[in-house]
Parts: C-alpha cells; sequence; structure tokens
C-alpha cells in the first residue's frame, strides 16, 4: 500500500473511531430516533444528486439500507443512549465479525474454518466478561444490561447487511451508502414521533445547539460519506485482505478518544474483555494466515 493510501487508511480509522464519541455528544442534545433521521437526511439527499445510483438489484439496495444503514444505527443510537459508553460500544460493535461468520454460514452455506472457530471462541468470552460488568453495576460510566445488549443487536443488524453485500458482489461502496441512505430517516421520522413524541422532537429543534448541529455534520459528512468514499476507493485498490484489517484500528481510537474527551474509565475486567475482543478479531483475521505461513515453513 501506498504511504498515500496508507494515510487515507488511517484517516478513515479516525474518523470512525471518533464516530462513537460524536453519537453520545450529538446525543446529549437531541434524542435517538430523531438523531438518526437528521444523520441519514443530511447524508443523503444532497449526494444522490451528484452519486449515481448503484446497478443492483431493488431488493439489495433495500437490504442494505435496511439492515446497516437503518437498523444498525437504531440499535446503537438507542443503547448509547440508555448507558452504553461510547468506547465499550466501539469494542462489542465488532461482535459483527463473528455473526458475518455465522449468517455466512446460515445462508451462504460458507464453512468455519479453524481460526474462525478460535477467534469467536475468545471473543465471546471477552463480550461474557463486558456483559457481567453491567450486571454488576459495571465502571464509572454503569454500562447497563440494555445498553449492552442493544450494541449486540446493532452488531448483528451490520452483519446481515454484510451478508446483503456479499449478495450483491461488487459494487460502488459510495454509491450503495448514499443510495441506501434514503432509506432510515422516515422510520427513524416515524420511531421518533411514537416513542419520543412530537413536543420532544419540537423542542430539540427549537433548542438545538451548534454542539448537536456539529455531531450531525460529522455524522453525515465524515463518518457517512467521507469513510465509506475512502474506503471504498481502497478496497478497489488493495485486496480485503489487505484493507479490511485496519478496521480493528477503530475500537483502539474509540477507546483513547471516549477516555481523552468523555473521561470514560474502564473497570479492570471491561479493560480485559475488551482484549480479549480485539485478540479474538486479530485470530479471526490474521490466524488462517499465520497457519499458512507456519506450515510453509515446515
Amino acid at each position: 500500500m501506498s504511504p498515500k493510501d496508507l494515510l487515507l487508511a488511517l484517516v478513515v480509522v479516525l474518523a470512525w473511531g471518533v464516530n462513537f464519541v460524536v453519537i453520545k455528544v450529538g446525543l446529549h442534545g437531541v434524542p435517538p430516533m430523531l438523531l438518526g433521521a437528521l444523520r441519514f437526511m443530511l447524508a443523503a439527499f444532497p449526494a444522490v444528486l451528484f452519486v449515481k445510483r448503484p446497478k443492483i438489484p431493488l431488493k439489495w439496495l433495500l437490504a442494505y439500507g435496511v439492515t446497516i444503514s437503518f437498523g444498525q444505527f437504531v440499535f446503537l443510537f438507542y443503547a448509547m443512549s440508555v448507558g452504553m459508553p461510547a468506547g465499550l460500544a466501539s469494542v462489542v460493535l465488532q461482535a459483527q465479525a463473528f455473526f458475518t461468520l455465522g449468517f455466512a454460514a446460515l445462508f451462504l452455506h460458507e464453512r468455519f474454518h479453524a481460526p474462525n472457530v478460535i477467534g469467536l471462541l475468545i471473543a465471546a468470552l471477552g463480550l461474557a466478561l463486558i456483559g457481567m460488568q453491567s450486571t454488576a453495576g459495571g465502571g464509572a460510566q454503569a454500562m447497563t444490561l440494555m445498553g449492552f445488549a442493544l450494541t449486540l443487536c446493532a452488531s448483528a443488524m451490520w452483519a446481515l447487511g454484510n451478508i446483503a453485500m456479499k449478495k450483491v458482489g461488487r459494487v460502488d461502496l459510495v454509491g450503495l451508502v448514499v443510495w441506501a441512505s434514503l432509506i432510515p430517516p422516515i422510520p427513524f421520522l416515524v420511531l421518533s414521533y411514537f416513542v419520543e413524541g412530537p413536543q420532544r422532537i419540537a423542542g430539540a429543534l427549537e433548542g438545538i445547539g451548534m454542539q448537536s448541529v456539529l455531531a450531525i455534520v460529522y455524522l453525515a459528512f465524515v463518518a457517512t460519506l467521507l469513510g465509506y468514499s475512502l474506503w471504498g476507493r481502497l478496497l478497489s485498490r488493495y485486496p480485503a485482505s489487505q484493507v479490511a484489517p485496519f478496521s480493528l484500528l477503530v475500537p483502539i481510537i474509540g477507546l483513547a478518544t471516549a477516555s481523552l474527551t468523555l473521561g470514560e474509565r474502564l473497570t479492570v475486567a471491561e479493560i480485559g474483555g475488551a482484549a480479549l475482543v480485539m485478540g479474538g478479531l486479530f485470530v479471526n483475521v490474521f490466524g488462517g494466515w499465520v497457519r499458512q505461513r507456519f506450515a510453509a515453513a515446515r
């Protein structure tokens, strides 16, 4: 990978890692369902004027939009509004890699390999350790069991979106993200109306502060459009096996920025759980490569 593209990969990692802190900031002034609607309205409606619709069947565009664009964020935003710390959210959300393995086996009849199973078991132990902290009172941020469970639901929706992308095959990722972003605003607004209520919506919009506005702009243009545009560019130039490992850095950025900006502090058990999740991801991504190298050296 060229130095320029390596820098672009790090920009994406930074944009997506900081994303969790920005969500937390946005939720301080805007309720979660309304925040989701505003994010995707801002990301989609100007962009569709300049980005071509991807050449895929409508059902797969809808599948991607309902799962990754809507499902993932309806659960994640609500999770973070009911007690999921930003740093831990960035770690637990990575369970999507293992949900993807399970769904691929179920729907696409793909086979598990030894590194996948070992990585899954290690990460599952880490997630269990983190989850037990919610029932035991957690750390200073008082992570709730509901917040933890909803974040796992968000990772499962992300994984279902990955299956939809596998069915589609090679596609313009930027076009897919932009056009799929047209799908979430209406269901987000409907949920906001019935869950958060007209008075809360009106109050949030009338009293919206600059901090919330900047958070929405960041979520729409930096985390969504810029992040996926650069990621799609890298995937078009390099093998997925060379690009995908950079996503392992996202939780590290998420934990660091949450600690620096929000003062989040993890318990020893939460740190251990996060380390196990990251270790499981590492085994899942690199285990096959290490095994092949070891076999070739014998």
